[in-house]
């Protein structure tokens, strides 16, 4: 294995024993291998895959798709049937709610058993304990078994510890999503910085934490490696199978495959201090329908998504903070009874910052389309401040409503907004301060 690879998983299965009664299992003890009393239950099968130095990368897959088991394995927890897995350096994991700690032990006892799993001996452990303490934050309940914890509690003492083991490698199953906001905001800023020198292997039902944390992606389904690429691609043709699996025999969806958009090119912020308070920016506004991602399922189409100014400046240009209008223009192949027409606009990694949908209207009175009519949506806000970068426009149309609906037509990258010389410094967008002062109070 090369010294910058981290993770190497090579052919990894795992077979189950599958019995239906206990008798079977007893009987297949006495025999031996002479007749099978059991089923085989692949929950891996030929799984092969690499995390570089410094990698992150994001599993993701239906639940029963083998990834908790695939995590178990890289952790050593679990012996795989077939195949190798090789690591470079300490790995520390959080795997599902109740691994690692004994229930009878008080939490500080389970820091001090934990910690030395890691290779911590008691010195260190005692150096950084007040820093493992505060940041699970549980208080009194530090000194209380760990069976009367609620599933919270367990998780920020179990997150706790493994963010003061100097891990090179971290593991972390949907076990964070037990916790309160604010300790999945402070766990999320360790990873952030986790980042910059370690390893990261991170499973989430949350494709957004994904696309935000990951820089590749592993689909896994049914046991096996389905697709492995960048973390948005694999999000992309992840969310079309959902939607298929939903919809099952209703709408056959045909992917749209176009190749890829160029790297964004943005202009540098200005430092100008005599216009710290300035929020202008250039936003350049492409048509990219020819060239973007997506479904349909031939019911109906998108033919047009455009944006105008509606604050009288030049037709084209846009600065953040005027008031523009979206329209989303659509022509149906098949009758649809409830058409919806929405947009989203995403940063480049494809988190989601803001959009709308026709539902709302539609919901209260619905627009039948006959085949081969044509219709549109019109959206009108006011354009917020963006940072510097590119940002896309992701247009669908569906039919039906809240609760029942077929995406006939989803594009994810509809349309292009290039973003330069913004003065946006902080967060996903920008508000626009009227006055910002510091003085001294007397």
């Amino acid at each position: 294995m090369c010294s910058d690879v981290a993770i190497q998983v090579t052919g990894l299965s795992k077979c189950y024993q599958i019995y239906d009664t206990p008798q079977s299992r007893l009987k297949q003890m006495l025999m031996r291998s002479r007749k099978k009393y059991y089923r085989e239950f692949w929950a891996l099968r030929d799984v092969s895959f690499e995390l570089r130095r410094g990698e992150t990368v994001g599993i993701i897959g239906r639940n029963g798709s083998g990834k908790s088991t695939l995590l178990q394995m890289v952790c050593g927890t679990l012996n795989p049937t077939a195949g190798e897995i090789r690591t470079n350096g300490k790995i520390a994991a959080l795997l599902e709610l109740g691994s690692g700690f004994n229930p009878e032990f008080t939490g500080r006892e389970n820091v001090y058993m934990s910690a030395s799993i890691y290779g911590l001996n008691r010195s260190q452990v005692d150096e950084r304990f007040d820093k493992i303490a505060e940041f699970a934050d549980i208080g009194d309940h530090m000194d209380q078994p760990v069976r009367n914890y609620s599933s919270g509690m367990y998780v920020r003492l179990a997150f706790a510890v493994i963010a003061h083991v100097d891990a090179d490698i971290l593991v972390i199953d949907e076990a964070l999503a037990v916790g309160d906001a604010v300790f999945t905001q402070k766990c999320m800023r360790f990873i952030r910085r986790f980042k910059e020198t370690g390893t990261l292997l991170f499973v989430s039902h949350d494709i957004n934490s994904v696309l935000s944390l990951c820089n590749r992606a592993v689909w896994l389904h049914a046991g096996e490696l389905r697709e492995t690429g960048k973390a948005k691609d694999i999000a992309e043709n992840y969310l079309q199978y959902t939607f298929q699996e939903v919809y099952g025999s209703t709408a056959d969806l045909e992917t749209i495959r176009k190749d890829d958009a160029d790297e964004e090119q943005t202009a540098p912020v200005s430092d100008d201090p005599s216009s710290c308070l300035d929020y202008s920016a250039t936003f350049d506004v492409s048509d990219n329908l020819d060239a973007a991602n997506g479904w349909k399922s031939g019911a109906g189409e998108i033919t047009a998504v455009e944006l105008v100014n509606l604050s009288g400046q030049t037709e084209g240009v846009f600065q953040g903070g005027e008031k523009v209008e979206m329209t989303i223009r659509a022509v149906a192949h098949s009758d649809l009874k409830q058409p919806i027409l929405g947009f989203l606009v995403r940063d480049r990694l494809g988190q989601d910052l803001f959009g709308e949908n026709t539902l709302p209207f539609t919901d209260v009175l619905p627009i039948p389309v006959s085949a081969g009519e044509a219709f549109e949506a019109r959206y009108t806000f006011r354009l917020p401040m963006l940072p510097n970068g590119q940002y896309l426009v992701m247009a669908s149309l569906a039919d039906g409503d809240l609760v029942d609906n077929v995406q006939h037509h989803w594009l994810h990258d509809a349309m292009v907004i290039n973003v330069s010389s913004s003065k946006v410094r902080w967060g996903l967008v920008g508000v626009p301060f009227e006055k910002v002062i510091l003085k001294k109070n007397s």
